[in-house]
């Protein structure tokens, strides 16, 4: 094994000062970032100056500094809604929450090892597609459209999964054993009343469920979206410490048992 030049303390030095350029281009693909620091270097060039971290910095971050604080705080309510429903269900571990990066929000999680897939899994899953939804009517009264409107929107995807559940999954309320190829089911939801008010009953409970655990855990909620909103990104560690502070105790026992 080759021996390092770079000293212990050096690397850690190293890695805290590149932890926020991660953190801060959470979400986006590779040709984005790769866009944004081309455009950084060039603004550079036309200053006759060396490309500098502060420069790569304020690329990343720049679609942060031009939301409005009242945007700010409902993509912070929301993206907390579904890193606390996440958790607390014991879906998967959040790894990285951010507001901006051209889109809202972003959670990027891990899913939990030896996870047993079942119909409570399943459900659970759309709770979480349909979290930030619930957050936002918990806090704010109503939602945005931004759940929704494009297929890989949080609406689209919960839909597809309580869609799948019904026709593909083997759990379908109407002939549970029958199989039907994702290929067709576009249009089947318009064509089939009773399977679109089974899928619909899915939903809903499903966004009970969200509801009533975020209703539970209110203060946790706002905790997580005060300081998300502050700092607009954080990391899973973070977001483990304000849920672990603010969870009620009611909740406690079930929370250790999915982490």
């Amino acid at each position: 094994m080759a021996e390092s030049n770079t000293s212990p303390n050096a690397l850690d030095v190293m890695i805290r000062a590149l932890k926020p350029l991660a953190l801060s281009a959470a979400g986006r693909t590779g040709a984005d970032i790769e866009r944004l620091i081309r455009e950084a270097r060039q603004k550079a060039r036309r200053e006759r100056r060396k490309l500098t971290y502060s420069d790569i910095h304020a690329a990343l971050t720049a679609d942060q500094a031009a939301l409005s604080p009242e945007l700010v705080w409902r993509v912070a309510v929301h993206e907390s809604g579904h890193a606390l429903t996440r958790t607390m269900l014991g879906i998967g571990s959040v790894l990285t929450m951010s507001i901006g990066n051209g889109f809202g929000g972003f959670v990027e999680s891990e899913r939990s090892a030896n996870t047993i897939e079942n119909g409570d899994w399943l459900q659970k899953q759309i709770a979480c597609k349909l979290a930030g939804r619930a957050a936002e009517k918990l806090i704010f009264g109503d939602t945005v459209i931004g759940s929704g409107g494009v297929e890989q929107s949080d609406l689209a995807r919960a839909t597809k999964l309580a869609l799948d559940a019904e026709t593909a999954f083997g759990l379908g309320q109407v002939h549970p054993l029958l199989y039907r190829s994702a290929e067709v089911q576009s249009s089947i939801l318009s064509l089939d009343r009773e399977l679109a008010r089974n899928v619909n009953s899915r939903l809903e409970a499903a966004e009970a469920l969200a509801m009533g655990l975020l209703s539970q855990n209110r203060q946790a909620l706002l905790a997580l979206a005060t300081r998300l909103a502050d700092v607009k990104v954080l990391d899973g560690v973070k977001v483990r410490e304000l849920i672990d502070r603010h969870i009620t105790s009611s909740t406690s026992g079930s929370w250790n048992a999915a982490s």
